[in-house]
């Protein structure tokens, strides 16, 4: 038995971790439950549990209406500051709003309005498809249609040589996932932003998987614009609003294509004639969600006063082990390792393939104990959030994974997927 195979190897580390105590932060109610899917869904904080009672039965129950002067406006800009440390970012360049989709939506548009006159929308196939479906939209929206250019890759590494072939003076927008949502793969911010800038195109960042995982710093980046969630790494619950970044010398050059009240310079003046507020306010839209806007800020909170820095030695360590201990027992058994085997080019969650690999997670989650995710053809993702997951969790999670294949769990599942996957 190697080091990395030993039981008691997990144990010591998870000793030595100067992250474990917050752990205990957690809604953790079934010990034996091994959450790896936190790069979809973060967990509960005891905080946020706490904050929803009193939002509920206190804030809205007995403020009222009174609750809007007493913090519930400030919030948007409040949270997206926070947010802003995260990636590098000042407080008045983020800004909670909207659900991903729907920011993406306005600063896609708002980009290709910008620079009108050129007609390609560049991006890569290991982007999220749901973005793609939004620039599709945009470019269909735009005053004369773009084409969106689709790179292809070779489904793990971004192909960086063919954006950058790809990328001229006719393009007008580049999107991009920071990490990728299948393979884990990880741009770099600074060279693939400048590809952008040197052809005179705008560059927008979707870091949904990369936010509260991965450090970044948007200003050393010169990134212009940038979206992501709230409801992974950074814990604020399923469906948690989103936020959008505008670096500062943009927000004046660039105009919101959905224009709304709350984007008003007065919104409370219900002038007839929209006149948009000077900064990154004027791309709000509308009635901010204030209940689940509002539990985003625990988990903020908790990874700030963890560090990005910290949160990432972290991770890396964990996935590094994780992916020893594919080498060791699951390489042999036909998994494959569908994301970077370096660590500078991944984020913060290890994709498996195997050919029966939706039926190996539906014994992972429904015998294990083991929760991960899937994602088509053959992609067992495996998330780890370091603010909460333990170094005996990858090891107990990996040894059931083996025990699924080694004792043929797995044929006992259709192949038929469920809706969610």
């Amino acid at each position: 038995m190697t080091e990395n195979t030993d039981p008691n190897y997990a144990v010591q580390l998870d000793a030595q971790d100067l992250l474990a105590h917050f752990r205990e932060q957690f809604v953790i109610d079934d010990p034996d439950l091994i959450y790896l899917d936190g790069n979809s869904l973060g967990r509960l904080l005891k905080k946020s549990s706490t904050l929803a009672q009193d939002l509920v039965e206190r804030q809205w129950g007995k403020q009222l209406i009174r609750g809007w002067n007493e913090g519930w406006i400030d919030l948007q800009a409040q949270i997206g500051g926070k947010i802003g440390q995260l990636i590098g970012a000042d407080a008045d360049e983020v800004i909670v709003a909207d659900s991903t989709s729907i920011n993406l939506f306005k600063l896609a548009l708002a980009a290709v309005k910008f620079n009108n006159g050129r007609s390609k929308i560049i991006t890569d196939d290991l982007n999220f498809p749901s973005d793609l479906y939004i620039l599709h939209g945009v470019a269909q929206l735009a005053e004369r249609p773009l084409q969106v250019q689709v790179v292809p890759s070779d489904g793990i590494y971004g192909p960086v040589e063919a954006l950058a072939a790809a990328i001229d003076n006719d393009t007008a927008l580049v999107a991009l996932s920071h990490t990728t949502f299948k393979s884990s793969y990880t741009y770099d911010l600074t060279a693939v932003t400048q590809l952008a800038h040197n052809a005179g195109a705008l560059m927008l960042w979707d870091m949904s998987h990369s936010v509260g995982s991965v450090p970044a710093d948007l200003h050393a980046a010169n990134v212009p614009l940038a979206v992501g969630c709230t409801y992974k790494y950074l814990n604020g619950g399923p469906g948690s609003p989103a936020f959008l970044y505008i670096q500062r010398e943009w927000q004046a050059r660039l105009g919101n294509p959905i224009t709304g009240w709350m984007g008003h310079a007065e919104m409370f003046a219900f002038d007839l004639d929209y006149q948009r507020d000077t900064g990154l306010r004027h791309f709000l839209t509308g009635t901010p969600p204030v209940l689940s806007t509002a539990l985003i800020e625990p988990g903020v909170d908790l990874l700030l006063a963890a560090g990005m820095d910290q949160l990432r030695a972290k991770s890396v360590q964990q996935s590094s082990y994780l992916i020893d201990l594919w080498h060791a027992w699951l390489e042999p058994l036909g998994f494959r390792l569908n994301s970077p085997e370096d660590a500078t080019q991944r984020g913060s969650h290890i994709s498996l393939g195997h050919d029966d690999g939706w039926r190996i997670s539906q014994a992972l989650i429904n015998e294990m104990h083991v929760i991960p995710d899937f994602r088509q053809p053959d992609n067992i993702r495996l998330g780890i959030a370091p603010i909460y997951t333990r170094f005996s969790d990858i090891y107990e999670g990996m040894r059931r994974l083996r025990q699924v294949v080694t004792d043929r769990l797995y044929e006992r599942y259709p192949a038929a997927q469920n809706t969610v996957t």
